[in-house]
């Protein structure tokens, strides 16, 4: 199993100005990936724009959206946006995305929260045409340069629908950031899905936890805070579930890797830059 490390963009109040250099020596303690996790209604780092700022800071490890919520953004602007982060890194972006739970982060007017899954699947095929140079829409240009490559999908969410946007269209799935014993019926899911569609191969697996070292309480507190739009029950669960310290951290990685988890990212739940040693120290 993969062991990957998210940036702390999510964090409120995070300081943009320690993503580059986290960044970096995340890829020089030799994780597999840098992840992000996505939400406009919080005060933290647009998602794509602190993975422009680690591919600018980076040249090996890869980049995932852990996970971005897609149909809060037109879906041109968004499949050009990604395909410009991808394209400064390289190619090793993977977009994970998911449909969104928080009403509040759909600020584009007529992009509202309603009709998402269908608004999704619309939208992934209109990505797909522009990253193969198809011309926006009312236009006669590309959005992307030529020689650009469709960015590998990863998608998240619970539902059958879910299941089968990753057989339909994904290179894997994106597990929620819950305990792996719920997460294990949707892998299995998945694999079903993948199988009634012909699918060759396997679907990627990869899962996203939350860990602290330096300071537990605060990063506890921190994820509290994030989730609890969702209300209490919810906040609580996810803060509980933040693995403080080495041992639990081991713990973790190893359920993970119990269930078939291909590549498991621990987001980190505050900004001390720090934990980034703690971390690799511990699972790598």
């Amino acid at each position: 199993m993969k062991i990957g490390i998210g940036l702390p963009n999510h964090v409120r109040g995070a300081r943009a100005e320690i993503l580059p250099e986290w960044a970096r020596r995340a890829e020089q303690a030799g994780f597999s990936s840098l992840g992000t996790i996505g939400r406009i209604a919080y005060p933290g780092v647009m998602d794509t724009v602190a993975l422009a700022a680690a591919a600018g800071a980076t040249s090996r490890i890869g980049l995932v959206t852990s996970i971005l919520v897609a149909p809060t953004w037109p879906a041109t602007l968004l499949a050009k946006e990604v395909a410009s982060v991808d394209g400064v890194s390289g190619g090793r972006l993977t977009l994970g995305i998911g449909l969104g739970g928080r009403p509040d982060d759909f600020t584009v007017e007529g992009l509202g929260p309603r009709g998402l899954g269908r608004r999704l699947d619309r939208d992934v095929e209109t990505y797909k045409r522009l990253w193969a140079g198809g011309n926006v829409e009312g236009s006669i240009n590309p959005a992307v340069p030529d020689g650009t490559r469709s960015v590998p999908l990863l998608f998240g969410g619970m539902a059958q629908a879910a299941f089968d946007r990753v057989a339909r269209h994904g290179e894997g799935y994106l597990g929620a950031a819950v305990p792996p014993p719920m997460l294990a019926p949707a892998f299995d899911g998945v694999r079903a899905a993948w199988r009634a569609a012909g699918r060759s191969g396997d679907p990627r697996f990869v899962a996203i936890t939350y860990f602290a070292f330096t300071d537990v309480d605060r990063g506890r507190e921190n994820e509290r805070d994030y989730y609890s739009v969702m209300g209490d029950e919810m906040a609580n669960a996810v803060a509980q579930g933040v693995s403080g310290g080495a041992d639990a951290v081991r713990a973790t990685r190893a359920a993970f890797e119990e269930i078939g988890t291909d590549e498991l990212i621990f987001l980190p739940s505050t900004d001390d830059i720090d934990d980034i040693g703690h971390l690799a120290d511990t699972v790598l």
